[in-house]
């Protein structure tokens, strides 16, 4: 193995551990304002680097690159199968950045899901309940009009704040 083949090795190996620090979110080399991107990101750079050192790598040990025109041609096919490493790196970044995602749930969603007293409701008093919001399990604190015991089924009527509810039975209150 010669000198050009273990460069383009170091070059292609630098290009995947940049590409997975920058998958990781680390921000690498966000100067400024980190929403600011530049034309490319850095995940782009990344397998661009990575895909023109391993294939120069290759073409070096088959072109057996030992002159200055065997690198310089090693490299320029590196530089030429890379483009679609980088294209393809740009897509799938901007897919996954540009992805849709459903909105994040609010109090206002919490009214009018059903769910099960967890602690006991007393007259003017706090007890809990369990609901599931967007199939996420959630215990919130409850008030009701009247005490309420464990294992009885409500109707979430009102959010008064993000963590607390206030609920109607749905049914006959069971005795104990």
């Amino acid at each position: 193995m010669n000198t050009a083949t273990l460069a383009f090795l170091a070059i292609g190996g630098l290009g995947v551990v940049v590409m997975a620090l920058g998958l990781l979110g680390t921000e690498l080399f966000h100067f400024g304002h980190a929403d600011i991107d530049g034309p490319v990101s850095v995940e782009v750079v990344a397998g661009f680097t990575g895909a023109f050192g391993f294939i120069a790598a290759i073409a070096s040990e088959l072109l057996d690159a030992a002159t200055v025109t065997g690198v310089l041609a090693a490299g320029g096919v590196g530089a030429i199968g890379a483009v679609p490493a980088g294209y393809l790196a740009w897509r799938m970044t901007r897919a996954a950045r540009n992805m849709r995602t459903d909105p994040t749930p609010n109090r206002r969603d919490l009214v009018g899901c059903i769910g099960v007293v967890v602690t006991p409701i007393p007259a003017g008093g706090y007890g809990e309940v369990r609901v599931r919001l967007s199939g996420h399990p959630m215990k919130l604190n409850a008030r009701a009009d009247s005490p309420v015991p464990i294992g009885t089924q409500v109707f979430v009527v009102e959010a008064p704040s993000d963590t607390s509810v206030i609920v109607e039975t749905t049914g006959p209150i069971p005795t104990t």
